[in-house]
């Protein structure tokens, strides 16, 4: 297995991180967050500029049919700035079940896609509703929507009724490559709490001096570094699988989910220690960021869910 990321690849997050620095994506969390859509959509269209909702369609459909390390670099990047809308399900998941004109749609950034798991993540803005269950694909049609309060309020979900087709498509594959994305993410967002406690830290003064020099704050920082590199080679490897269809793909990006959201977790709780009383308020940046991380955790299975993924295929293979 090859861990690196190519010069390509860092290219790619570079342009990611560029048009997304630009972006103001804190008022676009929370515009979206309040059902004002238009920011946020006008954001994928950028982002489909660059090809991140093209990476997994084909080239037949208009797609890249890039690499799923190219998946990893780019949602560790929309998770750095907490991008809003369903993102994994457009651009992962639904590419992964829907070749033909309504793959290029996707590729295009012209519509987004939700899925069971088993709410919908703003499923009112979605074009496409895919349902996984059992290792198949099932598109609903005609679906009726119950709003359903969330700990993000930018992640908007929703219960679906509707008469469900099955599709063809390799749904447990699917799922799996959700989950990667997923987990790409919590890294992306517990990196931004990094930098961002790590900059405060830098600021603050008290007694005199930045709290950044007390050996406390230091320890605090340093073991949040631990063990977000520690996720990432889990999170690459993962990607990796995924790429050569390894039979040990759902272990790996489970345990890639675990360990990140672990990290991501840190990362949060951290940041809000070391920024006190001011990361509680509704205006700033930081509280995104802890909403987001406490709703990953449990999106695409929680770490319950996958730790009994991982015990599973460790006990089936000995």
């Amino acid at each position: 297995m090859k861990f690196a990321v190519s010069p390509e690849q860092r290219q790619f997050s570079e342009s990611l991180h560029d048009l997304l620095n630009g972006a103001d994506t804190a008022d676009v969390v929370r515009s979206w967050a309040e059902g004002r859509h238009e920011p946020g959509l006008k954001l994928w269209r950028g982002l489909a500029d660059l090809g991140v909702p093209a990476l997994l369609v084909s080239e037949a459909d208009g797609g890249l049919e890039a690499s799923c390390v190219d998946i990893v670099v780019a949602f560790e990047a929309l998770g750095y700035h907490a991008v809003p809308g369903p993102i994994v399900e457009t651009a992962v998941v639904a590419p992964t079940v829907v070749s033909g004109e309504r793959a290029g749609r996707l590729a295009g950034g012209e519509i987004l896609a939700t899925v069971l798991t088993p709410l919908a993540l703003d499923a009112d803005v979605a074009y496409l509703c895919l349902a996984l269950r059992d290792g198949q694909v099932y598109e609903v049609q005609d679906p009726k929507l119950k709003p359903v309060s969330s700990i993000d309020p930018a992640r908007r979900l929703f219960r679906v009724d509707g008469h469900q087709v099955e599709i063809p498509g390799d749904g447990a594959k699917a799922f799996d490559l959700g989950v990667l994305a997923v987990a790409a993410q919590l890294l992306g967002a517990g990196q931004w709490l990094l930098d961002a406690a790590t900059a405060y830290a830098t600021q603050r003064q008290q007694y005199g001096k930045p709290i950044g020099q007390y050996q406390a704050i230091k320890h605090l920082l340093a073991d949040v570094v631990t063990h977000l590199e520690l996720a990432r080679p889990l999170v690459h490897g993962a990607a990796v699988a995924a790429q050569d269809d390894s039979a040990s793909l759902s272990r790996d990006v489970s345990a890639a989910k675990v360990k990140a959201g672990d990290a991501a977790y840190l990362a949060a709780r951290t940041a809000l220690q070391v920024h006190g009383a001011i990361g509680y308020t509704a205006e700033h940046d930081l509280g995104l960021r802890l909403a987001k991380v406490r709703a990953l955790l449990g999106a695409w299975g929680t770490a319950t869910f996958h730790r009994e993924r991982v015990l599973e295929s460790l006990v089936g293979a000995r």
